[in-house]
């Protein structure tokens, strides 16, 4: 297995438990790791059966945009069973960070695996 990523992914949604995040889109910045068989389906270069970038980022982008979530570890978890069952990859490492949480720190979140990884 090899690793497809897509690095500092940036989304605005509603986030957060304050009133007033309810209201105001946020800015997100996700960084994904997907287990995919890269290297058998790269042999073929059939476009139809590889991993496209654009559509993992496309769902991922649509899927923040019409939900609202509380927590980034909630994010995380939707992003890891959206990749996992819409794309079928077989684990994924998810890094949601959110930018304005903490007036003193560059950005908070959460790092998570889900699934099946392969150590290298």
């Amino acid at each position: 297995m090899d690793i497809i990523f897509i690095e500092e992914l940036v989304i605005y949604t509603t986030i957060g438990i304050y009133d007033w995040e309810k209201k105001t889109k946020q800015k997100l910045i996700i960084d994904i790791e997907m287990m995919w068989d890269s290297w058998s389906l790269s042999k073929q270069e059939d476009l139809n059966i590889c991993l496209n970038y654009s559509d993992v980022s496309e769902a991922i982008v649509t899927f923040l945009a019409n939900n609202h979530f509380l927590l980034v570890e909630r994010v995380a978890e939707e992003i890891a069973n959206l990749l996992m069952k819409r794309f079928r990859s077989p684990g994924v490492y998810v890094k949601v960070g959110k930018p304005s949480a903490i007036a003193q720190a560059k950005q908070v979140g959460v790092k998570i695996k889900r699934g099946i990884i392969s150590s290298c």
